[in-house]
Parts: structure tokens; C-alpha cells; sequence
């Protein structure tokens, strides 16, 4: 069995397709699962994903994200054909949390193992890049990344060269609450009217995306400083930032809002919006109070993680 965790972007979401940085946290307790098992000879490649209700031949959809991943794999390196995949996952769907990165990334990781193979972690990322293009259109990359590497990550596209993925130091642990607003939205959709918006005015949107990247670099040196109390005004400021994107909802702002009557030292929406899930800064003794307050306020379920300090990568 091979697994992949979850993925949360602290800051920059939106922002970071128009070449702005972003941090993004793997959220390692909570993961995907692929398992791989042998199938009568001649059956080819099936997939078993009762979280998602379903499974399906691969030959028999070949142009699915999922199956078309298994079948590059499986020709790529070599992979015997005639098996069936089962996926599990306790990662919320269209969450913002990088359910379909983790789901392909455990894929391959499994795949790999059964083949025997070990390629780079940058490998692996890549590959399950191409499954995020046919889910969400025109996905940044950070997902597949961070839940590929397993690390905090920096983030930023290029023009003309690969993207700037740099480690995150974290100087103290930072606890965080996510509340599921239960609103299901694929991240194509307002990634796609981002885009719009963003033809239709380019020079305010491109002056917004130039705020969201000031607050990232901001929050990269508190993070360093393991300053946790300057880190939650400059999650303020980013909600702030995305709701006049356009990207926040009734729902978010009602569990941001929750949070930080609740004691959060911040909190804002995860993810491409319009649902998915928010995130909270808290101190440790003040999550429970805080998951409790989301709830009431119509979070369909809560999460309370800790993110580990790092060794300093210098």
C-alpha cells in the first residue's frame, strides 16, 4: 500500500497561476491510499474507489485523469497490466486540500513499488501534474508538488522555466483548525473565472495578485521567525484579498468570521473558494474551542492538525 497526504495552501492561492508565490503545508495525517492486487490475466487494469462511489476498467476510459495516469504509467515503466487498483481516501473532495493530487500520487507510488522502480520525488510530481490538467484545466503545479515532496514549499511559476519550489522553514509548530464548509465546487470553475475577470481587468487584478504576493513573502519570514501571533493578521489580509478576487462565499466568510470571534489568531479560505474548506491559526489550547465554533456555525466537519517545525534547509 503506498499513501500521500493532504495538501493546504497557506497563502497565495489565486495568485500563484499568474506567477506570484505561494506556501503550501502537507498535511500528513491525513491521506490517500492505492493498493495494488493481482487480476485474472487478460483483465487488464480495473480501479476500485468506493469513496468515490465507483470503479471502472481503465481501457474502458481511457481518457478519465485517473486512467489515463495508469495507463502512461503502466507503458512508461513497464507495469504489469492485469490488476486492480483500490483507492481510499479521508481527504474531503473539492475541498481545496488536494484530494485528486493525493489520490494519483499514492497511484503511482503503488504503481512504481509493484514495478519495482524508484525514480525522483520531481518525477513523480511531474506525473501526477499531468492528471491535475485533467481535472482542473490549468492547475499551478503546487498540489502535485507539495504532496509529492511531503514539505512545506515556496512555490512561484516562471515564464520560460520550471517553477521556484524552495522548503519553508517553519520555527515553531503551528496548530490549525480546518472547517469543511460542505460546498462542493471544482477548482476549474473559479480558477476559470479568475482568468475572466482577470482579461476582462488586468491591471487590478494584476494589483491584487501583486498585494498576495507581498503578504506570502511576509508570511515567509514570520514563519522562519516562528512569530505565529504576525502570522494571523497576514492570513486576514489574504481572505481579505481573495473575497475581492471574488473567490470567497457566504459560507467561508461565515466560518471565518466564526473563528476569529472564537479566539483564532487568523483565518481565511484554503483552496481555489466558492466552497472547500477554511483554515485557522490558533494556539494548542484554544483549537477544540475553535473546531467547536465552526461547527456551530455549519461546518459539516473540522480538523485539528499541527504542522511540525523544520530544520532550516541553509
Amino acid at each position: 500500500m503506498a499513501t500521500a497526504p493532504a495538501k493546504l495552501i497557506l497563502c497565495g492561492e489565486h495568485a500563484v497561476v499568474y506567477g506570484r508565490p505561494a506556501i503550501a503545508l502537507p498535511l500528513t495525517d491525513l491521506r490517500a491510499t492505492a493498493t495494488v492486487t493481482p487480476a485474472p490475466a487478460g483483465s487488464g487494469p480495473l480501479i476500485r474507489a468506493p469513496d468515490l462511489g465507483g470503479q471502472w476498467r481503465v481501457t474502458e476510459c481511457p481518457n478519465e485523469p485517473l486512467s489515463a495516469l495508469v495507463l502512461k504509467i503502466v507503458e512508461q515503466f513497464h507495469i504489469p497490466t492485469d490488476i486492480e487498483i483500490t483507492i481510499h481516501s479521508a481527504i474531503p473532495i473539492a475541498s481545496g486540500m488536494g484530494s485528486g493530487a493525493a489520490i494519483a500520487t499514492a497511484i503511482v507510488r503503488e504503481l512504481l513499488a509493484v514495478g519495482g522502480q524508484t525514480v525522483p520525488t520531481a518525477t513523480i510530481a511531474e506525473l501526477v501534474y499531468e492528471s491535475e490538467r485533467g481535472y482542473h484545466g490549468t492547475p499551478s503545479g503546487i498540489d502535485n508538488t507539495v504532496v509529492a515532496f511531503e514539505q512545506p514549499i515556496w512555490f512561484q511559476r516562471r515564464p520560460s522555466l520550471p517553477p521556484l519550489i524552495e522548503p519553508v522553514t517553519i520555527g515553531t509548530p503551528l496548530t490549525l483548525v480546518i472547517g469543511d464548509s460542505g460546498v462542493r465546487s471544482p477548482t476549474r470553475l473559479p480558477v476559470g473565472a479568475v482568468r475572466e475577470r482577470w482579461q476582462a481587468e488586468p491591471e487590478r487584478y494584476e494589483a491584487l495578485f501583486d498585494h498576495v504576493g507581498e503578504i506570502v513573502t511576509a508570511a515567509r519570514t514570520v514563519l522562519a521567525q516562528g512569530d505565529v501571533a504576525a502570522l494571523g493578521p497576514l492570513l486576514d489580509a489574504n481572505h481579505a484579498l481573495l473575497c475581492e478576487i471574488g473567490v470567497s462565499s457566504a459560507e467561508l466568510n461565515r466560518l471565518t468570521d466564526a473563528a476569529r470571534a472564537a479566539g483564532a489568531l487568523g483565518a481565511k479560505l484554503a483552496g481555489a473558494g466558492w466552497g472547500g474548506v477554511m483554515v485557522a491559526l490558533t494556539t494548542p489550547d484554544q483549537a477544540t474551542t475553535i473546531a467547536a465554533a465552526l461547527r456551530t456555525a455549519g461546518a459539516v466537519q473540522t480538523f485539528i492538525t499541527t504542522i511540525a517545525a523544520t530544520v532550516d534547509a541553509a
